[in-house]
C-alpha cells in the first residue's frame, strides 16, 4: 500500500506536442512531470529538452480535449486538472490570419490566438490604424462564401491572383504591445479632413510600423469599381431569413480565436458589428471612414439593406464622385501637402471640440423648450379604408405630439395627444413627386400604433422629422442635435432633388462612367445603360462640388437615415408562440417583425430594459422591461450567446464618452455581454 505522501510526490509521463515554426511534421516530447508542478515549469523543462536556441516566450500550452489555453503558468497540473491522458500542444500564440476587409481588400496579419476576440479585434485596429475597435468585430462567413469568388475566378481566361496586403511584420507578431504606425490619441491631425490623406507631419511615425504610406493609402482610399458582371456574381436576393442566417457567424469577444476553432491563416471578414459610430473625426479616421463607407456602399449595391429608386441614383451619385476624386487623389504626392503646424492645429481642433453651443443659446435651451405649431395632414390605416389624409393644427412639445381640429382650439383638449419616446419614425419621401411625409409607428401594449403625417415643404418636413426622432430617442428641441440634424436632413433632400440643368455639359462625361457599377444589379436590369448615366450625372450635379471625406461621410449619413439601418436580424421562436419570428436588433431598440410580410409587430427601447439573462439550459433569452413586461425567446438561426453579445453590446456603447480619451471599460464590456455572470 501507498501512503498519501507517495501519491503526491510520484511522477508520470506527459506527452506534450511541439508545434516548431521552421518545421512541417510536429514532433512530440514526453515530459517526467508531477501534479504539483506549476504549468511555467512545464513550460521550462519542455524548452530544456526541446534544446534549440530561439526566442520561445510567444510559446504557451493548448489543451486540445479541453479546447483551452493553459495561460495561468503559476497554477500547477492539479489544479488545471490535467493528467497523463491529456493532449497538449506547445504553440505560438500569435498566428497568421486572413482578414477581409469592408472594401473587400485582403489583409494578412499576424495576431493572438489566445486573448479574447475583443482584445485581438482591438490590436488588428491599432496596426490598421481605426479607431473605436469596439465597433468592428469578426465574422465567419458562411462555407460557400469564398468558394462562390473562386468559381468565379474559373471562368476567367487567365488565372485570377488575388493582391493580398501582407502585413506579416506587424509588431503584435510579438506579443508586445501594438506599434501606432498612424494611430494617435494626440490632438495633432493625422489625416488631412479634405482628402483623407496622411498629414506630411506624420510620415516619419511610419518608420516602426507595417501601416506604410502606401499600404496607408490602400486603406483610406475607395477601391475602383467593381464590374458589373463580378456584381452580378455575388448579388444574392435575401429574405429577411436568409439575412438572419449571414448573422450567424460572429465571433464570441469573450473567447479566443482557437477556442473557437479558428485554424491559422483561415479567412475572416472583419467588419463593423455595432451600428453606433461614435467621434467619427475626418483628421484621424480616415481610414474608419473609408472603410465604413465601404461597408455601406457594399450594403447598398447587394441590396443587404432596402432603399427606394431615387434614394439608390442619389448614392450611385456619390460612389461615382468619390470613384473620380479617389483616383486623382492617389495621383497627388503626399509630401507636396504643406506642413502642419501642430500647435495651431492642436487649438483649432480643440475649439471645435468645446464648441457645443453658444453661450446666449444656452441659457435660451434651459430655460425654454421650443415647440413647433403648424397645420399638417394625418392618415390613421383602418382596415377597407382608402388612403385618405386630414387637415388638423399639430403642436409638437418636448417629447409628445398633439392635433386639434383647428388652431383657434389649441388652448382646449386636443384629439389626441401622443407620447413619441420609443417610437420608429419612417421617412415617407418622394422629392420628384413634391411628396414629404413621416412615417410614425408608436408602441403600445399589444403592438405598434401606425400613423402617417404629410407635411407641404422640405423646411417643414425636416423641422417636423428631426423632432420626431428626436423625441424617439427621448429628447426634445432643446437639444443641441436639434438644428444639425434639419439641416442634415435639408441637404439630404436637396441632393435628391433633381436637376436637369447643365445635363448638355455633362453628357460628354457619360464615355468614362459604367453606370451599372454604382447601382444595384437589380435596378440596372430595369433602365437602359445611357438612361441610367444620365440620371447618376444628373443627381451628380448635387453634389459635384463636395471634398472626398465630405462625400463619403455624406454617404454614410445617407445610409443612416434608411428605415432598415443598423437592423441585424435574428430567426427566433418567443414563448408561447407557435410559429417562427424575425428578431431585429439595433443600436437603441430590439423590433418583433413578422417573418412572412416582414412589417414590425413590436418594438422595446433598451431604455426601458431593467435586466436581461440566458437560460444556458433551455438556450433561451429572458428580458425584463419597465411596468413588468417579460419577454423570452429561443434563437434559431444562431447561437443565443450572440443575441445576447449584441444587446449587451449596444448598452456598453451608450455609456462612452469623449472624456474617457479612447480608453474602454474592457471588464464592463465583458460583463455586460459574457452571460455567465
Amino acid at each position: 500500500m501507498l501512503s498519501s505522501t507517495d501519491f503526491t510526490s510520484a511522477s508520470w509521463e506527459l506527452v506534450v506536442r511541439v508545434d516548431h515554426p521552421n518545421e512541417e511534421q510536429q514532433k512530440d516530447v514526453t515530459l517526467r512531470v508531477s501534479g504539483d508542478l506549476h504549468v511555467g515549469g512545464v513550460m521550462l523543462k519542455l524548452v530544456e529538452q526541446i534544446n534549440i536556441p530561439q526566442d520561445w516566450s510567444d510559446f504557451a500550452l493548448w489543451w486540445e480535449q479541453k479546447h483551452c489555453w493553459l495561460l495561468k503558468t503559476h497554477w500547477t497540473l492539479d489544479k488545471y486538472g490535467v493528467q497523463a491522458d491529456a493532449k497538449l500542444l506547445f504553440t505560438p500564440q500569435h498566428k497568421m490570419l486572413r482578414l477581409r476587409l469592408p472594401n473587400l481588400k485582403m489583409v494578412r496579419l499576424r495576431v493572438s490566438f489566445s486573448a479574447m476576440v475583443f482584445k485581438a479585434v482591438s490590436d488588428i485596429c491599432k496596426t490598421l490604424n481605426i479607431r473605436r475597435s469596439e465597433e468592428l468585430s469578426l465574422l465567419k462567413p458562411p462555407g460557400d462564401y469564398f468558394k462562390k469568388k473562386k468559381k468565379k475566378d474559373k471562368n476567367n481566361k487567365e488565372p485570377v491572383i488575388e493582391d493580398v496586403l501582407n502585413l506579416e511584420s506587424s509588431p503584435t507578431a510579438s506579443g508586445s504591445s501594438v506599434s501606432p504606425g498612424l494611430y494617435s490619441k494626440t490632438m495633432t491631425p493625422i489625416y488631412d479632413p479634405i482628402n483623407g490623406t496622411p498629414a506630411s507631419s506624420t510620415m516619419t511615425w511610419f518608420s516602426d510600423s507595417p501601416l506604410t504610406e502606401q499600404n496607408c493609402s490602400i486603406l483610406a482610399f475607395s477601391q475602383p469599381p467593381q464590374s458589373p458582371e463580378a456584381l452580378a456574381d455575388m448579388y444574392q436576393p435575401r429574405s429577411l431569413v436568409d439575412k438572419a442566417k449571414l448573422n450567424a457567424g460572429w465571433l464570441d469577444s469573450s473567447r479566443s480565436l482557437m477556442e473557437q476553432g479558428i485554424q491559422e491563416d483561415e479567412q475572416l471578414l472583419l467588419r463593423f458589428k455595432y451600428y453606433s459610430f461614435f467621434d467619427l473625426n475626418p483628421k484621424y479616421d480616415a481610414v474608419r471612414i473609408n472603410q465604413l463607407y465601404e461597408q455601406a456602399r457594399w450594403a447598398i449595391l447587394l441590396e443587404e439593406i432596402d432603399c427606394t429608386e431615387e434614394e439608390m441614383l442619389i448614392f450611385a451619385a456619390l460612389q461615382y464622385h468619390i470613384s473620380k476624386l479617389s483616383l486623382s487623389a492617389e495621383t497627388q504626392d503626399f509630401t507636396s501637402e504643406s506642413e502642419v503646424d501642430e500647435i495651431e492645429a492642436a487649438l483649432s481642433n480643440l475649439e471645435v471640440t468645446l464648441e457645443g453651443g453658444k453661450a446666449d443659446s444656452l441659457l435660451e435651451d434651459i430655460t425654454d423648450i421650443p415647440k413647433l405649431a403648424d397645420n399638417l395632414k394625418l392618415f390613421r390605416p383602418k382596415k377597407l379604408l382608402l388612403k385618405a389624409f386630414k387637415q388638423y393644427w399639430f403642436v409638437f412639445k418636448d417629447t409628445s405630439i398633439a392635433y386639434f381640429k383647428n388652431k383657434e382650439l389649441e388652448q382646449g383638449e386636443p384629439v389626441e395627444k401622443l407620447n413619441l419616446r420609443g417610437c420608429e419614425v419612417v421617412p415617407d419621401v418622394n422629392v420628384a413627386g413634391r411628396k414629404f411625409g413621416i412615417k410614425l409607428l408608436i408602441p403600445v401594449a399589444d403592438g405598434m400604433n401606425e400613423m402617417y403625417l404629410r407635411c407641404d415643404h422640405e423646411n417643414q418636413y425636416a423641422q417636423w422629422m428631426a423632432a420626431c426622432m428626436l423625441a424617439s430617442k427621448g429628447k426634445t428641441m432643446a437639444d443641441s442635435s436639434y438644428q444639425p440634424e434639419v439641416l442634415n436632413i435639408l441637404s439630404f433632400l436637396r441632393m435628391k432633388n433633381r436637376n436637369s440643368a447643365s445635363q448638355v455639359a455633362s453628357s460628354l462625361e457619360n464615355m468614362d462612367m459604367n453606370p451599372e457599377c454604382f447601382v444595384s444589379p437589380r435596378c440596372a436590369k430595369k433602365h437602359k445603360s445611357k438612361q441610367l448615366a444620365a440620371r447618376i450625372l444628373e443627381a451628380h450635379q448635387n453634389v459635384a462640388q463636395m471634398p472626398l471625406v465630405e462625400a463619403k461621410l455624406r454617404f454614410i449619413q445617407a445610409w443612416q437615415s434608411l428605415p432598415e439601418f443598423g437592423l441585424t436580424y435574428y430567426l427566433v421562436r418567443f414563448k408561447g408562440s407557435k410559429k417562427d419570428d424575425i428578431l431585429g436588433v439595433s443600436y437603441n431598440r430590439l423590433i418583433k417583425i413578422d417573418a412572412a410580410t416582414g412589417i414590425p409587430v413590436t418594438t422595446w427601447r433598451f431604455t426601458n430594459i431593467k435586466q436581461w439573462n440566458v437560460n444556458w439550459e433551455t438556450r433561451q433569452v429572458v428580458i425584463e422591461f419597465d411596468q413588468n413586461v417579460f419577454t423570452a425567446f429561443t434563437c434559431l438561426s444562431a447561437d443565443c450567446k450572440i443575441v445576447h453579445e449584441y444587446i449587451g453590446g449596444y448598452i456598453f456603447l451608450s455609456t462612452r464618452s469623449k472624456d474617457q480619451n479612447e480608453t474602454l471599460d474592457e471588464d464592463l464590456f465583458h460583463k455586460l455581454t459574457g452571460g455567465q455572470d
